[in-house]
């Protein structure tokens, strides 16, 4: 089976609902039955779903982090439109903008247009499989195994380029919920896992390269001795070994 599970990494490490981890489970064990089965074309069908989830994922901390930059890139959206997606409560909602369109939000991490061409490749591909065509596509494991090795390549790519909007959450973070007594909850785990991992859908991916951040960058910050407890309370939950 190729190296499909690796996508898993570059999904959300946890989920704010039981309903969005049971969707992506779903698509999981769609693509790995399918593919057991040799049912290639629906295994790939399924694979593209999770792929444009991680997309929708990436999207979302743009919308979260730079609202601005997301906020100037809906120019030409109908304002009902652009105040749907604004004020979506989950990224599941980026659905009703068609995928190759959605995928362009991507230019706003520095993904050039030979890039994102490269990206929507993989709708094309989708909807080839998904059209009553009278063709089977992708009915051969080479040919499967080689697409979601291309795919996983795009998704790496654009993690690669997501990496300083996710340095950006971490930063702001940490100077806005260092103090106990002014956030959502006491435990520092507790805010760290709803508000940190879940409010930004962070992948496992993520979470390793903010593991990396050198926090005496922020030494000159007036808090940032509480800054510091909070941020080795995040390195102490969440390192691997």
């Amino acid at each position: 089976m190729a190296n499909a599970n690796d996508i898993l990494v570059y999904l959300p490490n946890s989920f704010k609902t039981i309903e969005e981890q049971e969707y992506i489970n779903f698509l999981w064990e769609s693509y790995e039955s399918n593919y057991n089965n040799s049912k290639y074309p629906f295994a790939f069908i399924a694979f593209h779903m999770l792929y444009m989830s991680f997309v929708y994922f990436e999207v979302w901390q743009i919308k979260e982090n730079r609202t601005a930059d997301f906020e100037k890139a809906m120019i030409g959206f109908s304002k009902d439109f652009e105040n749907k997606l604004l004020t979506a409560t989950t990224p599941f909602a980026f659905v009703d903008l068609g995928e190759s369109n959605f995928i362009r939000f991507l230019k706003l991490i520095g993904c050039d247009n030979a890039q994102i061409g490269g990206y929507t490749t993989s709708v094309k591909s989708r909807n080839d499989a998904a059209h009553s065509n009278g063709r089977i596509f992708f009915n051969d494991k080479t040919i499967i195994d080689r697409k979601v090795d291309e795919v996983l390549r795009f998704v790496d790519d654009i993690q690669t380029h997501s990496q300083p909007i996710i340095i950006e959450c971490l930063i702001d973070f940490l100077k806005e919920n260092y103090d106990r007594d002014n956030r959502e909850y006491f435990d520092d785990n507790d805010q760290i896992r709803e508000i940190l991992i879940h409010g930004n859908y962070l992948s496992q991916k993520d979470i390793e390269h903010l593991l990396t951040f050198d926090i005496t960058q922020l030494s000159a910050e007036p808090n940032y001795v509480e800054m510091e407890v909070l941020f080795n309370a995040f390195a102490a939950e969440y390192v691997t070994e």
